[in-house]
C-alpha cells in the first residue's frame, strides 16, 4: 500500500475503535517508516490507541525501529525469532541453546532502547515477544524460550505492564483443538501468568484459523491478533470481523465497532485491492440473502411472529430478542438494509416476493393476491432470465395494480365520491331489528382521461360503485374475496384494501368455481375510499382496451356534449369565460342534474343549473355571510392594503379589519380571524363583460378551507361590479359561504 492507502486503512482502524494496531515494519522499507512518522508527526494516533512496530532479533533493525516511534504516546514493540525445529535445524542452523541466547540478546537491546527512549519524550512501552512458528515447537521449549524473554526484560507487571507472550500457529498444520491445547498447555506452565497477556496468531492455511481463534480464547489466551477479513498471508490470518461478530451473536460485546460494515468493506477492498467473496461470512454481499422459496417463506413468518414478539416484550419493558430462521443476526445492526435479505429469481416463491412487496410498500398482501403476483414475477423472471431487483418487483406490482401515482394510473381513476345511505326498500324494521340500508355512491371518474359522474346502489361502498360501473360503463363485474388492513399508526395511518373480483351474471357456486379473476389494491386514508381505489384497480386489469360507452348527455342540440360544450354555452348565453377548472367542476355538476332526465338537458335548464349552484345574479339564501360595505386603503410602498368592511354575519351587523398584502389576502385575513380552520385562495381569475359604459367585471375566486382534522373542502366564488376589487371581494364571500365555514366559540 502507499502511504495514503495505509493512512486511511489507519484512520479506519480507529474508527472501527481498535486500541491496539500493529502498523508496520518500520525497518523493512523506507515506506514504511515515513508512514509511521507521518503517523506522529501528524499527530493522527489517538490518546488511548497503542500503536505496535514489528521488528526480527536483530540490533540494526531493533534500532531503526525504536527510530520510526520517537515521540509517540503509547508504543509496543514486537519482537521475533523462529523456534521449531524446522527453522532451527534448516534456515538458521541454531541450536536450542543459541536460539534463547539470540533471543535474551535483543530482548535486552530492546529493555535499553526503550528505557532510553521513555526518559527522553515520556513514551510509555509494552513488549511483545513471538515465538515464531509456536505451533511447531516443542511445547516445552516455547515455555524455556519465553521464560528466559521474561527474565531478560525484567519488568513484567500487571495491567498493561505485563509481557505479551505471541504465540503464533504460522503455518496452520493440525485441527484447532491442537492449537488450543499448545495453548493451554502454556498458560498453565508459564510462570506469574498474572503478569503476562496471552496473544493468538492463528493462520488460515486449513481453514480452521477462525476455530482455533475462539478455541484458544477459551483455553486461555487473551488476546488475538489478524486482519480485517483475513487479509494475510497464504490463506490469511484470522478475520477480525468474523471473530467480533461471532462473539456479538453470542452476547459477548467485542468492544468494536462494525455498525457501518459497507464503509469499512470499501475502505479495506480499495486498499488491498482484493475483493470480499460474496459468501463471506457477514460482509459478503450473499451472506444474509435467501433465494430459495422455502428460505424466503420462513424469513417472512419469522418477521412477522417477530413483530409481534417485540411489540409485547416492549408492553412489558422486556427485552426484545432477535429470533429468525436463516438470519443468526440483524442486518441492520452491521448496516446492511433488509433489501438484501431476500432476492428473487425464477426459483423464488411467492412468500419472498410477498415479504419485498410489504418491505417496500407496507402491503401484507393476501394468500391468494401472492398467488397471483408470483405469477407475474415469475413471468418475468424467466422471460428475461436475471434476478429480479427489489425495484423490478415494486415496478411490475404497480403496473399490474394500477397502484401508486398517476404514472401508474389505468383507463378508470376515481376523482372524488360520496356515499350515503338510504332505507332498503325491501326490508322494514323492528323494534328488536333494524331496517337495512342501501349505500348510495355518487362520485366522478375519470375514464381515458374524460371526468364522468356516476351513481349506484349496492349493500355497501363497493357494491354500489359496482352497480354505478354496470349502469354507465357496461362493466359487470362481482366480488369474490376482500382484506384489508392498515399501514401506519397514529394520525398517519391509512387503510389497505385488496379485493378479488369475477365476472358478473353468475351465481355464487359458478363465481366461487371461477378460474378467471382480477385482483386489485387500494390505499386511502378512509376505508372505503381503499375499498373503492382497490375495485378499480381490479376493474383496470380486466377491462384491458376494450372500447367503453361513450357519456350519454344532450345540452341543447348538442348531442353527447363534452365540457368544451357546456362552457361554450355558459359563454354564449351569460359572457363568462369560465377559467378550466371551473369548467370541470360545473361539468359534474351538469351531468348530476342531466341523470334525472335521461341525460336531457335543455340551454335554459343549464343557465339556471349554473345561477342556482353559483348563485351568479341571485341572492343566496343560505348565506352566512353578507359584505354590505368596504374601504380599502393602499398601506406603505410595498403594496399591503387595509381592508375595513360591514358585515352582515349569521343575520347580525360586524365591522372588522384587517391587512394583506393584496385585497383577497386582506379580506381572508378578516375572514379567518372569525372562523376555526384557515381559508386560502387555490385559484383567482377574472375578466370584463360588456362595453363602454356598461362594462364590468366578472371575478372567479376558488377557496379552500383547512379545518385540523377534516379533509380539505373547496368551492368558488362568481361575482360581478362596476369595481374589479368588489367582485374579487363578493366572489371570494359568496365561495366561502358554500364552504360550510364555523365561527369560532
Amino acid at each position: 500500500m502507499t502511504i495514503a492507502q495505509k493512512t486511511l486503512f489507519f484512520d479506519t482502524l480507529v474508527k472501527c475503535e481498535l486500541k491496539e494496531i500493529e502498523i508496520a515494519y518500520p525497518a523493512a522499507s523506507e515506506t514504511d517508516f515515513q508512514f509511521v512518522r507521518g503517523l506522529i508527526e501528524g499527530k493522527k494516533v489517538p490518546d488511548d490507541v497503542w500503536i505496535q512496530v514489528l521488528t526480527p532479533a536483530r540490533e540494526d533493525l531493533i534500532r531503526r525501529t525504536l527510530e520510526s516511534v520517537a515521540g509517540t504516546k503509547l508504543a509496543i514493540i514486537h519482537m521475533y525469532n523462529a523456534t521449531c525445529p524446522c527453522f532451527r535445524d534448516v534456515v538458521f542452523r541454531n541450536s536450542k541453546e543459541e536460539t534463547i541466547a539470540l533471543a535474551i540478546k535483543h530482548t535486552k537491546i530492546i529493555r535499553e532502547l526503550t528505557d532510553e527512549y521513555s526518559a527522553k519524550y515520556g513514551t510509555r512501552f509494552k513488549y511483545e515477544y513471538s515465538p515464531e512458528t509456536f505451533s511447531q515447537t516443542e511445547p516445552d521449549f516455547a515455555l524455556e524460550v519465553c521464560e528466559a524473554v521474561k527474565a531478560a526484560w525484567g519488568k513484567a507487571g500487571t495491567g498493561d505492564e505485563r509481557i505479551i507472550f505471541n504465540l503464533p500457529a504460522t503455518v496452520e498444520i493440525a485441527p484447532p483443538n491442537h492449537y488450543a491445547d499448545q495453548v493451554e498447555y502454556f498458560c498453565q506452565h508459564i510462570s506469574e501468568r498474572e503478569k503476562i497477556a496471552i496473544s493468538l496468531h492463528p493462520h488460515n492455511d486449513r481453514g480452521q484459523g477462525m476455530a482455533a481463534a475462539e478455541l484458544a480464547l477459551l483455553a486461555g489466551g487473551d488476546r488475538v491478533e489478524g486482519c480485517l477479513f483475513g487479509n494475510g498471508e497464504r490463506t490469511g490470518n484470522v478475520d477480525l470481523v468474523n471473530l467480533a461478530l461471532n462473539f456479538y451473536t453470542q452476547g459477548v460485546s467485542p468492544n468494536l465497532d462494525f455498525s457501518d460494515i459497507q464503509s469499512v468493506i470499501e475502505v479495506v477492498t480499495a486498499c488491498n485491492e482484493l475483493p470480499i467473496h460474496p459468501r463471506h461470512p457477514y460482509a459478503g454481499e450473499l451472506v444474509f440473502t435467501a433465494f430459495s422459496g422455502s428460505h424466503q417463506d420462513a424469513i417472512k413468518k419469522g418477521f412477522e411472529a417477530q413483530r409481534i414478539r417485540h411489540a409485547e416484550a416492549a408492553k412489558k419493558g422486556e427485552l426484545q430478542y432477535w429470533d429468525i430462521p436463516y438470519l443468526p443476526i440483524d442486518p441492520a445492526d452491521i448496516g446492511c438494509t433488509y433489501e438484501a435479505v431476500i432476492r428473487v429469481n425464477a426459483q423464488s416463491g411467492k412468500a419472498g416476493i410477498a415479504y419485498l412487496v410489504q418491505q417496500h410498500l407496507g402491503l401484507d398482501l393476501p394468500r391468494k393476491m401472492q398467488v397471483a403476483f408470483y405469477q407475474v414475477v415469475q413471468d418475468i423472471a424467466d422471460r428475461e432470465a436475471r434476478e429480479m431487483r427489489p425495484e423490478d418487483i415494486t415496478t411490475a406490482f404497480r403496473e399490474t395494480y394500477h397502484f401508486g401515482s398517476s404514472k401508474y394510473e389505468g383507463r378508470l381513476v376515481l376523482k372524488s365520491f360520496k356515499i350515503s345511505s338510504e332505507p332498503s326498500p325491501d326490508t322494514t324494521g323492528s323494534d328488536e331489528q333494524p331496517a337495512d340500508e342501501r349505500r348510495l355512491f355518487d362520485g366522478t371518474i375519470s375514464v381515458d382521461g374524460a371526468l364522468r359522474v356516476m351513481r349506484g346502489d349496492g349493500n355497501g361502498p363497493l357494491s354500489a360503485l359496482l352497480d354505478a360501473l354496470r349502469t354507465h360503463l357496461d362493466i359487470d363485474f362481482i366480488i369474490r374475496e376482500y382484506a384489508e388492513h392498515s399501514i401506519g399508526e397514529g394520525s398517519n395511518v391509512k387503510a389497505a384494501s385488496y379485493v378479488e373480483l369475477v365476472r358478473g351474471g353468475q351465481d355464487i357456486k359458478d363465481a366461487r368455481k371461477a378460474t378467471e379473476s382480477w385482483w386489485g389494491v387500494g390505499v386511502d386514508s378512509d376505508i372505503a375510499g381503499s375499498g373503492l381505489r382497490a375495485v378499480l384497480s381490479a376493474v383496470n386489469s380486466a377491462i384491458g382496451d376494450r372500447e367503453l360507452p361513450e357519456l350519454k348527455l344532450n345540452v341543447g342540440f348538442n348531442a353527447k356534449s363534452a365540457q368544451s360544450d357546456v362552457a361554450n354555452a355558459i359563454l354564449n348565453s351569460l359572457q363568462l369565460e369560465l377559467p378550466r377548472r371551473l369548467q370541470g367542476s360545473f361539468f359534474e355538476v351538469v351531468q348530476r342534474a342531466a341523470r334525472g332526465t335521461g341525460g336531457e338537458l335543455s340551454y335554459s335548464d343549464l343557465i339556471k343549473v349554473f345561477r342556482e349552484t353559483y348563485n351568479y345574479e341571485q341572492p343566496d339564501p343560505n348565506a352566512k355571510i353578507q359584505l354590505k360595505k368596504f374601504k380599502m386603503k393602499s398601506v406603505g410602498d410595498n403594496g399591503h392594503k387595509n381592508f375595513s368592511g360591514q358585515f352582515i354575519w349569521d343575520g347580525q351587523p360586524r365591522d372588522l379589519t384587517g391587512q394583506g398584502n393584496g385585497s383577497l389576502s386582506a379580506i381572508l385575513t378578516v375572514l379567518n380571524s372569525q372562523i376555526d380552520g384557515t381559508l386560502s385562495v387555490r385559484e383567482y381569475a377574472e375578466h370584463s363583460i360588456g362595453e363602454g359604459s356598461d362594462v364590468q367585471a366578472v371575478s372567479y375566486v376558488e377557496l379552500a378551507y383547512n379545518v385540523e382534522g377534516q379533509k380539505r373542502r373547496t368551492a368558488w366564488g362568481i361575482a360581478t361590479d362596476t369595481d374589479i376589487t368588489a367582485s374579487g371581494l363578493r366572489a371570494a364571500v359568496s365561495a366561502a359561504n358554500k364552504l360550510g365555514i364555523v365561527q369560532k366559540q
